[in-house]
């Protein structure tokens, strides 16, 4: 198996790729779309603005190739942080931004929706976690570590896996099909954080 971490310039590409270098995989960071096609497994990373980071998506040729390898392909892939909310409908950081439409929902800023502690919400929060593959082995409010001042505003039900409360309920892991998404690092994230990584590279 080989895994693929897409490098669009949007940052901690090289941390993901030695934490699971460490687990022993073999592993990439992908410079050109047309790289994807030798892995596996694709893991999207992702820190800084939404707008920037489609824009680079876009440009490089990086939204296309996704589009066919994730959703007509069925390859699996993983979004970390902002990787996960590139995945929404939209985003409306700065102006309202298209995002790669994988997943039917929406993102926008914590205080938007109630959240009145401080922001960017840093640091180690638990995660209430459902019954899912992607969470196998992981005990029942782990902590993950988080960086992030938006959040998906609402999902259908069945694609929630993981909430954390930040003042709000704020979703931070989600699964659809192939896809599967963390709004915390997992490569910061201790052994809760390994052990999610390897449930995604070893669901088939």
């Amino acid at each position: 198996m080989t895994v693929a971490i897409i490098n669009y310039g949007m940052g901690n590409t090289f941390s993901v790729k030695q934490t699971i270098e460490k687990m022993g995989y073999k592993v990439f960071i992908s410079n050109n779309p047309d790289e994807l096609k030798k892995a596996n497994k694709i893991i999207l990373p992702g820190v800084g603005s939404f707008k920037k980071a489609m824009d680079n998506l876009n440009s490089g040729g990086w939204t296309e190739a996704l589009t066919k390898l994730i959703i007509q392909d069925k390859i699996p892939m993983l979004g970390i942080c902002l990787g996960m909310q590139l995945l929404a409908k939209s985003s409306n950081e700065v102006s309202k931004t298209k995002g790669l439409s994988f997943i039917d929902g929406n993102v926008i800023r914590l205080d938007e929706m109630g959240c009145k502690n401080r922001l960017p919400h840093v640091g180690w929060n638990d995660v209430k976690i459902k019954k899912s593959p992607i969470v196998d082995g992981i005990e029942q409010n782990s902590d993950f570590y988080f960086v992030h001042s938006y959040a998906y505003k609402s999902l259908d039900e069945e694609l929630i896996i993981g909430t954390t409360n930040y003042d709000i309920e704020i979703i931070s892991i989600i699964k659809k099909r192939n896809i599967v998404g963390a709004q915390f690092h997992p490569e910061k994230s201790s052994s809760s954080g390994k052990k999610l990584l390897k449930n995604f590279l070893e669901i088939s």
